[in-house]
C-alpha cells in the first residue's frame, strides 16, 4: 500500500503493508525522511485536522489518495499545524466551552503554538510500559498478536491482560502501588489498544482503573492477589471428642487404681474372696483397669468373665456407676425412673409398630397383667421397651436384629420369685 507524506515541504511516498499499524507507519516515516527516532510527530490531515491513531488506517482506507502532513513540532509546518490544531481544539465561544464542559471532555488551550507534548509524552511512555510488560510476561505476546490480528480482544485474552499488567505492577512496584502507577498503566492499554478505550467516560480508561473511585480490573485484580498472597489465618477446629459409652470417663476421686502385677493379684483374689466389704475395696481399685477393658473392642467381651463377681454381688455395678458418674448424677436415674423415665418410655412405646412381644411388655410395663412366667414386672419391661426405642444402625452392610433378639444379647436377667426365695432359705 502507498501512501503520500509531506515533511517539511517534500512529498514522499512510502509502501506499508495493508494492515500495517500507527507504530509502522511512523517508523517508516521517519527511516524515509530520516527523521531521528527518538523524535515525536504529529500527524495532520489535508485540512490540517490532527489524525489520531485509533482512526488513521479507516482515514487511509476510505481516502488512499489522502497526502499526509507529518511534523514534529520544530518547522514553520508544525507551528502552521499546531496553530490549526489550536484552532480546532479551543473552545470558539462560551457555548462551545460549556458544551464541552457539560460533556466533561478536558478542553486543551494550546495558544503558545506549541503541540501538546506533555499529554503525547506521558500516553507515549504508558503505552511502553505496557508493551514492555507484554513482551517480557509469557502470555503476553499472544496478547498482542491477537490485536494485531483482529484490531480487539476477546473476553478471555483481556482478562489475561489485566492479570499479566497487575503481575508486573507488583513486581515494578510492590503488593501496593499507587494511584498514578495504577492510572499509567490503564493510559497504556487504551494507548497501546485504541479499541479498548471507552468513548463515553472522561478519559476513556476508566473501566481499567478508576482513580476517584477505586475500582477497574486492574484494582480488582490487585485486590484479588493480594488476598491470595496473604491468607486469613484458619481456625483450628476443635477435635470432637466422643460421646457416650466411647468417652473415657477418669475417676475424679476414689481410692488408689492398681495396675501391673498388684492389679492383676487383686483380680485373682476377687474370684476366691467370700468377704463383701473387701470385694467392694478391690473392685474399686480395679476400676480403671475395667474401663480398659471395657474400651478394648478386642476385649470388652471378657469384662464378666475377669470380674465374674459382678453376677453374685449386688451393688457392684452400682459402685461402677458412682465412680464413673459421681454420686449425684448415679442416683438421679432411679430416683426420677418412677416419675419421669418410665411414662416417657411407655408414651414413646406406645407409638411403635405394634408386634406381638412390644404390646406383651407395654401390658407388663402398665400393671395390666398379672406377673408370671412369661412376663417382666412394670419396671423390667420398661427397661426392655427401650431396646425397641433404639434407632436402627447406620450402613447396609451391617447385620441388623430385631429388639426381641436384641433382649438375649444383653445380660440374661433370671426371675427369682418369693416361693424360691423361701426354699433357698
Amino acid at each position: 500500500m502507498l501512501l503520500k507524506v509531506r515533511y517539511h515541504g517534500t512529498k514522499k511516498y512510502i509502501r506499508l503493508p495493508s494492515d500495517f499499524t500507527y507504530l509502522d507507519f511512523i517508523s517508516e516515516v521517519k527511516n524515509k525522511f530520516g527523521i531521528p527516532s527518538a523524535s515525536e510527530l504529529y500527524i495532520f490531515d489535508e485540512s490540517n485536522t490532527a489524525v489520531e491513531e485509533d482512526i488513521l488506517l479507516e482515514l487511509m482506507e476510505a481516502n488512499p489518495d489522502l497526502c499526509l502532513t507529518v511534523c514534529d513540532g520544530e518547522s514553520d509546518e508544525g507551528q502552521s499545524a499546531s496553530s490549526s490544531l489550536t484552532d480546532t481544539l479551543s473552545p470558539s465561544s462560551d457555548n462551545d466551552l460549556f458544551s464541552q464542559r457539560s460533556r466533561n471532555r478536558p478542553v486543551h488551550n494550546f495558544r503558545d503554538g506549541s503541540p501538546p507534548t506533555t499529554v503525547f509524552s506521558e500516553a507515549k511512555a504508558a503505552k511502553e510500559v505496557v508493551e514492555n510488560a507484554l513482551v517480557i510476561k509469557p502470555g503476553g505476546q499472544d496478547v498482542l498478536e491477537e490485536y494485531k490480528a483482529d484490531k480487539s480482544l476477546n473476553h478471555r485474552t483481556r482478562r489475561q491482560l489485566v492479570n499479566i499488567l497487575a503481575s508486573h505492577m507488583t513486581e515494578m512496584h510492590g503488593r501496593i502501588p499507587s494511584r498514578k502507577q495504577k492510572e499509567k498503566y490503564a493510559l497504556g492499554i487504551i494507548t497501546l489498544f485504541p479499541s479498548l478505550k471507552d468513548p463515553f467516560s472522561p478519559k476513556g480508561y476508566e473501566h481499567f482503573y478508576d482513580g476517584e473511585k477505586g475500582t477497574g480490573y486492574l484494582a480488582w485484580r490487585l485486590k484479588t492477589m493480594s488476598r491470595n498472597k496473604s491468607p486469613r489465618p484458619v481456625k483450628a477446629s476443635p477435635v470432637p471428642q466422643a460421646q457416650g459409652p466411647h468417652r473415657r470417663r477418669s475417676v475424679a476421686s476414689g481410692p488408689e487404681q492398681l495396675d501391673g502385677d498388684a492389679c492383676l493379684e487383686a483380680v485373682s483374689f476377687l474370684v476366691h474372696c467370700h468377704d463383701e466389704p473387701s470385694v467392694f475395696q478391690k473392685m474399686k481399685m480395679t476400676f480403671e483397669h475395667r474401663q480398659n477393658l471395657v474400651h478394648d473392642s478386642q476385649r470388652t467381651t471378657d469384662v464378666l468373665k475377669t470380674f465374674p463377681r459382678f453376677l453374685d454381688v449386688k451393688g457392684l455395678l452400682n459402685q461402677d456407676f458412682a465412680l464413673l458418674f459421681g454420686e449425684e448424677t448415679s442416683s438421679k436415674l432411679l430416683e426420677k425412673w418412677d416419675t419421669t423415665f418410665k411414662p416417657k418410655v411407655i408414651e414413646e412405646a406406645k407409638h411403635l409398630t405394634k408386634s406381638t412381644e412390644l404390646h406383651r411388655l407395654l401390658k407388663a410395663a402398665e400393671k395390666y397383667e398379672e406377673d408370671d412366667d412369661t412376663n417382666w414386672d412394670s419396671d423390667m419391661a420398661s427397661v426392655l421397651l427401650l431396646l425397641h426405642l433404639l434407632p436402627p444402625t447406620a450402613g447396609r452392610k451391617r447385620i441388623k436384629i430385631s429388639a426381641s433378639d436384641a433382649v438375649d444379647k444383653m445380660v440374661h436377667f433370671h426371675k427369682v420369685y418369693m416361693s424360691h426365695l423361701l426354699k433357698s432359705h
